[in-house]
């Protein structure tokens, strides 16, 4: 165990994480971290016009590298700006890791500056909307927060650090490799499942393998293709992901829903099996209609998260 200063530890537990940029506007609720921050030249601190801005830049940043992206911001405007940008990283499963600067945490309840009921406001649009409300549980909520953003199906996490929590005060902490406190076991399949989806596709006449963003965020393209490869399967996307597979292979038709392919679209009509890999089978794909999907077509659905099959 190491001493350290409250804002170094918060740079330093970021860091594991491979976090390299950090989006937001000062604010005088974390300057612990914005002093440290200044002595850190392997972070860089991006200052916005507009926290909105802050939350799209994070946004952006995690879905092409598929690693956590930071905004700290300070207390009420500057964080409730960051809603409409968290929303979207939110429905785009985006493991965006927004943290406040609060208010003094024992001036709560008493109508303090700028003191708002943030965790609520967030709740809706997060995994995980927590307070820290000591400072040596820090790098314990800061770990819990991580792993809920990386963990199953990705997505943002909120983190409310009063000032008097996160200022002024040394920890004593170790900064663990992310092995340590989010441990990968994906759920295996059932074997039975596998050997009647490799059975339809065997008997399959017109098979078609859909692709969607859990392919992206699990960094399997390379297997998506080499299953399509191995049972002769035209590839089409699911909408707004594009870059699941390589658009230049030749198995790949083009994407589908809106503003999609009218080829994609076409054969997906006459698909008789269906396999859905890493895709929620959402609105813009699917129109939750018989335009593209038929009431005949047997649908296979790989997915991280239970809630969405079928």
């Amino acid at each position: 165990m190491a001493e350290i200063q409250s804002g170094q530890a918060v740079l330093e537990l970021l860091k594991a994480e491979q976090v390299r940029h950090i989006f937001g506007i000062v604010g005088s609720t974390f300057l612990d971290v914005l002093d440290a921050l200044y002595d850190d030249k392997s972070l860089e601190y991006i200052n916005v016009r507009h926290e909105q801005g802050a939350a799209f830049m994070a946004d952006g940043l995690a879905r092409v590298t598929g690693t956590p992206a930071v905004c700290l911001v300070t207390s009420g405007p500057g964080a409730t700006n960051l809603l409409t940008g968290i929303a979207a990283a939110y429905v785009a499963h985006s493991p965006v890791v927004a943290i406040a600067g609060g208010p003094p945490f024992g001036h709560y309840y008493k109508d303090a500056f700028q003191e708002l009921d943030l965790l609520s406001m967030f709740k809706p649009i997060t995994k995980l909307s927590i307070q820290v409300n000591k400072p040596d549980r820090i790098p314990e909520i800061l770990h819990y927060a991580l792993r809920m953003a990386m963990t199953g199906r990705k997505g943002p996490v909120f983190i409310d650090i009063p000032r008097d929590v996160l200022n002024n005060h040394v920890l004593q902490t170790e900064v663990a490799p992310p092995s340590a406190y989010r441990p990968d076991h994906p759920q295996l399949p059932h074997p039975e499942g596998i050997r009647e989806a490799v059975r339809l596709l065997q008997q399959a006449e017109r098979p078609l393998m859909l692709v969607g963003g859990g392919v992206t965020w699990a960094h399997a393209s390379d297997l998506a293709v080499r299953l399509s490869e191995q049972y002769a399967l035209p590839m089409i996307t699911a909408y707004g992901r594009n870059d699941a597979v390589p658009n230049a292979h030749p198995h790949y038709i083009g994407p589908l829903g809106r503003g999609g392919s009218l080829e994609a679209a076409a054969a997906c009509r006459r698909a008789d099996v269906l396999l859905v890999v890493g895709s929620r089978l959402g609105n813009f794909t699917t129109y939750y209609d018989q335009r593209y999907i038929q009431p005949g077509t047997r649908i296979i659905q790989i997915d991280i998260d239970n809630r969405d099959i079928g």
